[in-house]
């Protein structure tokens, strides 16, 4: 393995389709024994970024703005995105987080609200996007900025309370879902799936990153979907819920196995960006018949016979995510 701290996985990217079991695993990590993680894994002490957090936010302004009777500017209800390249937005905040926890870049801004709707301006226009909240009328900005300044203060805290005092031994885990509609031909084309994110990650991520792609089938992902829902924990990650427009429309199919499949190099996704060509492993976690959703109860309640099922495919899709020396 090389570019590694320690011989861990420097940056793992967690994908999947909503409802997979991507925060499952997620959770089953936090709760392993770290050096057992380390040795066999070769994941670290996790520091983890997700972009459901600005998916959520997202539908927040939106709902807020509408309140307000003013235009949605994100969604425009329960369905996709208006605008396809915020998929590239998501990725684009993420580029910052990442670049944030490695300069553990500390702010104390006047109104985390409004430095949430700048950084989501700034991301959209990296994607190709106008500015959109940023041209509100300024008593409108205001009015929505009080009114989600508490939630934006705790995602800044949050995120400035993980950077760790040293990154050795430590694995980047960043999470996140991409797909197309149901019924759509492969390959995706557009802002859909992996095709399409993949590239928006800046250089520092694709040169040291490795997939970790939990397969389930899109029935699944739905079935999944709505037992996980919780109405009354909207922001949760491990029991929110997407809408079932948005499950058909952007979550009704997925591109990872045929991007593997049309690789350059065997085990790998070829990712054309920044000029480069980058060829990131791929490690493939089948978990179509389901070993993860006993991990959204308490620990305490895990059987060992479950534990040792998602040890071995974790075990088994981690051997093959190494690079090449």
């Amino acid at each position: 393995m090389s570019s590694t701290r320690n011989s861990v996985f420097p940056v793992v990217l967690l994908m999947a389709l909503p409802a997979s079991g991507k925060s499952e695993v997620r959770n089953f990590m936090a709760h392993m024994d770290p050096e057992v993680l380390r040795e066999e894994f070769h994941i670290g002490d996790n520091l983890q970024l997700d972009d459901f957090p600005y998916v959520h936010m997202m539908r927040r302004i939106d709902n807020e703005l509408q309140a307000m009777g003013e235009p949605r500017i994100f969604y425009p209800g329960e369905d996709p995105f208006i605008d396809g390249r915020d998929w590239g937005t998501l990725c684009h905040l993420l580029n910052e987080d990442y670049h944030d926890l490695m300069n553990r870049s500390r702010i104390q801004p006047d109104s985390a609200a409004r430095l949430l709707f700048d950084r989501i301006d700034r991301a959209g226009l990296a994607a190709g996007i106008p500015v959109r909240l940023g041209v509100l009328r300024p008593e409108i900005l205001n009015r929505l900025a009080e009114l989600l300044e508490k939630e934006a203060a705790a995602m800044l805290e949050e995120k400035q309370a993980a950077y760790p005092e040293s990154f050795e031994g430590k694995t980047v885990v960043i999470e996140c879902a991409r797909g197309g509609p149901d019924g759509a031909a492969l390959p995706l084309t557009g802002t859909f799936g992996y095709q399409y994110s993949l590239p928006q990650f800046c250089p520092e991520i694709l040169e040291q990153a490795s997939i970790l792609y939990i397969w389930v089938t899109p029935e699944e992902s739905r079935r999944k979907n709505n037992d996980r829902a919780d109405p009354n924990d909207p922001g949760s990650n491990l029991h929110h819920g997407v809408p079932m427009s948005v499950m058909l429309g952007d979550y009704g199919c997925d591109d990872m196995h045929w991007l593997m499949e049309h690789s350059g190099k065997p085990g790998t996704v070829t990712v054309e960006a920044w000029g480069k060509t980058y060829s990131v492993p791929v490690g493939v976690f089948d978990n179509r018949k389901d070993k993860t959703s006993f991990l959204r109860n308490d620990a305490e309640t895990w059987s060992p016979e479950m534990i040792a099922d998602v040890t071995a495919s974790i075990r088994a899709a981690t051997g093959s995510m190494c690079r090449e020396q």
